[in-house]
């Protein structure tokens, strides 16, 4: 007997997110892709975020100019690149099309990280309610993903959200407070976050915005895992 093949479309992603499901090619040339609901889920926590001191300095007064939704598929784009120490990627023509759709609906979003106009960092993830899935990120300049990161949780705080799910934790996580949770802890928090009224900001009030990230810090925890590089 052959299994049918279901489609995948922009609805059906958008509810398997609301059911704790998410999306991952095998390859980067990989032609399937597979649902993951992991037994341990990583999050970062809005009020527990990290922020070294040198990051904000680099984030209120370095070299990068940041937006939001400006160049979505370029964001995509270099996430599914190869990069030293990641010769291949999970993300495939059929993710880079689905959440190109999911952005078109409003649905996808993208921080971009730039140094002198180019793209040299940055990171995407859906939004649904009060939560904000975390896809990808990437960097080719130094403290590139990092910066989109600190704005990423800054713009969300603003908003109203209540949950970033990263999905795994990382080394490169974890120096911000990513931290893992059972499934079961997760999917609770996701039935309550999906439920919040947030709005994703593109384009918030600059003063705003750095007072928020200023906020960051003083909040800071002071005790948390060395930095990672990247």
């Amino acid at each position: 007997m052959s299994r049918r093949t279901i489609e995948v479309t922009p609805e059906l992603l958008m509810r398997a997110y609301r059911a704790g499901l998410f999306p991952m090619a095998e390859t980067r040339r990989g032609a399937r892709l597979y649902w993951l609901d992991p037994e341990l889920r990583g999050v970062l926590p809005l009020d527990g975020f990290h922020l070294p001191k040198r990051l904000l300095r680099t984030v209120l007064s370095g070299p990068y100019r940041v937006t939001s939704n400006q160049t979505f598929a370029a964001v995509v784009a270099g996430c599914a690149a190869a990069a030293p120490g990641r010769e291949d990627t999970w993300i495939n023509a059929d993710i880079e099309r689905l959440f190109g759709d999911l952005h078109r609906r409003g649905c996808a979003h993208s921080v971009e990280c730039r140094l002198h106009g180019a793209l040299v960092g940055g990171l995407y993830g859906v939004s649904l309610g009060g939560v904000f899935f975390g896809e990808s990120m990437f960097s080719v300049a130094r403290d590139a993903s990092k910066v989109a990161l600190v704005h990423l949780v800054a713009r969300m705080r603003l908003g109203g959200y209540t949950l970033l799910d990263t999905q795994f934790v990382t080394k490169h996580l974890a120096q911000f407070g990513a931290d893992e949770i059972p499934r079961e802890q997760y999917k609770a928090l996701l039935a309550d976050s999906v439920q919040v009224a947030a709005q994703w900001l593109p384009t918030p009030d600059p003063a705003s915005l750095e007072a928020e990230i200023r906020l960051l810090y003083d909040q800071s925890p002071r005790v948390v895992p060395a930095e990672a590089d990247a």
